[in-house]
């Protein structure tokens, strides 16, 4: 059974909930998401019973299991979800639902420019900046992180990366300062916030220079949580390790030349990897751009490079193709 992304599975919930209860949950929406939304029904071909009901049963499983997280903490809600659904169930259902709530704190952050943010913040103690930036979103981190102090610019990734869950009331005091009213006060034993895998995806939206230095330095301060890191991430060269569908897949969305211009920095392995997939007319045309090109900056090829591997997570996240490495997903055959 094939996997629905997850705008589809949002699309099937409205159709599921019948005119008058869609247009009120349309009331509670964001433009942009009600133009993402209304796309996506439009466009949603028959669905299967069976995948109806999934869809359905998930939607309830997150209902329920934020409805107890809010009312009796983690503990609590890890018995009576691991009671009703199943322990593997209900550890799926406590991370979806606390990544979700933790994005209520600090909301007027991720509204506002990287830059007024970095003026905001630069001067705190890197704690600070790593609790804030745990917060933001992932291409703002990334962006404020590159401009740090080189310094202060380690010990934020470190500390990120090693923070698991932070007091609701020191949330609290620090949003206060950034902030008059604290907006959102959820009532939690502990929130999850920052970790591995939060600071893998700031990584993942960094530019290719500072990503090397972090790792480079981070690296000579603790190997072991540089390769944790690492292992959560995916970087061009990890292209090697997609299926010959999901390469195939992307490459469709590349322009060439960004193509040309990634290939002239590239290791063979990459290469060829990329051309064995590639029409025959595309490689060409591929080759032919890498011929003329002459006097290429490592940044550029840096750039042309991230680009593709955003390509590459943004097919994911929509569910098109899926990344395997570090062993974060068990595929079904």
């Amino acid at each position: 059974m094939r996997e629905l992304t997850s705008r589809q599975k949002a699309a099937q919930i409205i159709i599921s909930l019948g005119t008058d209860l869609a247009s009120n949950v349309y009331k509670h929406l964001e433009e942009e998401e009600i133009e993402k939304l209304t796309y996506e029904i439009a466009r949603q071909e028959s669905i299967p019973p069976e995948y109806a009901d999934q869809v359905i049963d998930e939607f309830y499983g997150l209902c329920v299991a934020q409805k107890v997280y809010l009312e009796g903490g983690i503990t609590y809600a890890r018995n009576v979800l691991e009671k009703a659904f199943g322990v593997q169930q209900a550890a799926a259902l406590l991370e979806r639902v606390t990544k979700t709530l933790r994005t209520k704190a600090f909301e007027f952050i991720r509204k506002a420019d990287y830059k007024n943010l970095m003026n905001m913040i630069v001067n705190e103690h890197p704690q600070t900046i790593a609790l804030i930036l745990s917060y933001a979103r992932a291409d703002q981190a990334s962006a404020i992180i590159s401009e740090l102090p080189n310094d202060v610019k380690i010990d934020v990734v470190e500390r990120i990366a090693k923070m698991d869950r932070t007091s609701p009331s020191i949330i609290k005091q620090v949003e206060a300062i950034l902030e008059k009213k604290f907006e959102s006060v959820i009532s939690v034993d502990l929130l999850d916030v920052g970790g591995i895998n939060y600071i893998a995806e700031i990584m993942n939206n960094m530019d290719r220079g500072t990503e090397k230095f972090i790792f480079d330095e981070l690296g000579k301060k603790d190997p072991k949580l540089t390769e944790e890191i690492r292992k959560r991430m995916f970087i061009f060269e990890d292209i090697i390790t997609l299926d010959t569908f999901s390469i195939q897949r992307f490459l469709r969305e590349v322009d060439t030349k960004d193509m040309a211009i990634a290939l002239k920095g590239a290791n063979k392995e990459v290469s060829d990897i990329i051309f064995q997939n590639m029409s025959q007319r595309m490689a060409e045309t591929v080759r032919s751009e890498i011929e003329y090109l002459h006097n290429i900056r490592v940044r550029d090829v840096e750039d042309a490079q991230q680009k593709i591997v955003a390509i590459i997570r943004r097919l994911e996240e929509e569910g098109e193709i899926v990344i395997t490495k570090g062993g974060k997903d068990d595929i079904i055959v």
